[in-house]
Protein backbone atom coordinates (compact mmCIF):
# COMPACT_ATOMS: atom_id res chain seq x y z
CA UNK A 1 0.00 0.00 0.00
CA UNK A 2 2.70 2.53 0.60
CA UNK A 3 4.21 1.85 -3.34
CA UNK A 4 0.50 2.94 -4.04
CA UNK A 5 0.58 5.91 -1.95
CA UNK A 6 3.68 7.14 -2.84
CA UNK A 7 2.30 7.03 -6.66
CA UNK A 8 -0.96 8.59 -5.76
CA UNK A 9 1.24 11.57 -4.12
CA UNK A 10 3.43 11.94 -6.80
CA UNK A 11 0.92 11.88 -9.76
CA UNK A 12 -1.56 13.76 -8.39
CA UNK A 13 -3.49 16.46 -9.93
CA UNK A 14 -6.48 19.09 -9.57
CA UNK A 15 -9.30 20.93 -11.79
CA UNK A 16 -10.14 24.33 -10.68
CA UNK A 17 -13.53 22.96 -9.72
CA UNK A 18 -12.74 20.58 -7.30
CA UNK A 19 -11.15 22.83 -4.56
CA UNK A 20 -14.91 24.48 -4.26
CA UNK A 21 -16.45 20.85 -4.34
CA UNK A 22 -13.66 19.94 -1.35
CA UNK A 23 -14.53 23.30 0.65
CA UNK A 24 -18.40 22.32 0.32
CA UNK A 25 -18.60 18.82 1.15
CA UNK A 26 -15.85 18.86 4.24
CA UNK A 27 -17.79 21.98 4.96
CA UNK A 28 -14.70 23.82 4.95
CA UNK A 29 -12.93 27.16 4.05
CA UNK A 30 -9.28 26.18 2.84
CA UNK A 31 -7.31 27.82 0.43
CA UNK A 32 -5.83 25.92 -2.82
CA UNK A 33 -2.51 24.70 -1.09
CA UNK A 34 -4.33 24.46 2.24
CA UNK A 35 -6.67 21.52 0.50
CA UNK A 36 -3.41 19.89 -1.25
CA UNK A 37 -1.79 19.82 1.83
CA UNK A 38 -4.85 18.03 3.44
CA UNK A 39 -5.41 15.59 0.27
CA UNK A 40 -1.77 14.44 0.64
CA UNK A 41 -1.66 14.34 4.46
CA UNK A 42 -5.17 12.29 4.46
CA UNK A 43 -3.36 9.81 1.43
CA UNK A 44 -0.44 9.57 3.70
CA UNK A 45 -2.24 8.56 7.02
CA UNK A 46 -4.66 6.59 5.17
CA UNK A 47 -5.93 3.84 6.49
CA UNK A 48 -7.18 1.81 3.58
CA UNK A 49 -7.05 2.20 -0.44
CA UNK A 50 -9.90 0.39 -2.61
CA UNK A 51 -9.76 0.60 -6.26
CA UNK A 52 -13.27 0.05 -7.34
CA UNK A 53 -14.20 0.48 -11.11
CA UNK A 54 -11.79 3.51 -12.16
CA UNK A 55 -11.68 5.08 -9.08
CA UNK A 56 -9.23 5.25 -5.52
CA UNK A 57 -11.04 5.61 -2.39
CA UNK A 58 -8.78 6.28 0.20
CA UNK A 59 -10.29 6.19 3.74
CA UNK A 60 -8.43 7.74 6.65
CA UNK A 61 -10.47 6.44 9.14
CA UNK A 62 -8.51 8.97 11.67
CA UNK A 63 -10.21 12.29 10.16
CA UNK A 64 -13.20 10.45 8.69
CA UNK A 65 -11.80 11.58 5.41
CA UNK A 66 -12.65 9.63 1.92
CA UNK A 67 -10.80 11.08 -0.96
CA UNK A 68 -12.06 9.72 -4.61
CA UNK A 69 -9.17 9.34 -6.94
CA UNK A 70 -9.85 8.69 -10.86
CA UNK A 71 -7.31 6.06 -11.12
CA UNK A 72 -6.28 6.48 -14.75
CA UNK A 73 -4.82 10.00 -14.39
CA UNK A 74 -4.49 10.48 -10.61
CA UNK A 75 -7.10 13.26 -10.83
CA UNK A 76 -8.89 14.35 -7.58
CA UNK A 77 -12.72 13.96 -7.83
CA UNK A 78 -14.14 14.67 -4.52
CA UNK A 79 -13.46 14.03 -0.49
CA UNK A 80 -16.23 13.05 1.51
CA UNK A 81 -16.65 12.64 5.32
CA UNK A 82 -17.29 9.04 6.33
CA UNK A 83 -20.13 8.25 8.66
CA UNK A 84 -19.78 5.86 11.62
CA UNK A 85 -21.60 2.91 11.38
CA UNK A 86 -23.79 3.35 14.64
CA UNK A 87 -24.99 7.01 12.99
CA UNK A 88 -26.39 6.08 9.58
Amino acid sequence: MNTLKTTIINQICYTALVYKRINKKLNINLSNNEIEVLVKETISNATNIEHIGKNYYVCNYVTNTRITINANNFRVITADRLKHPSKK
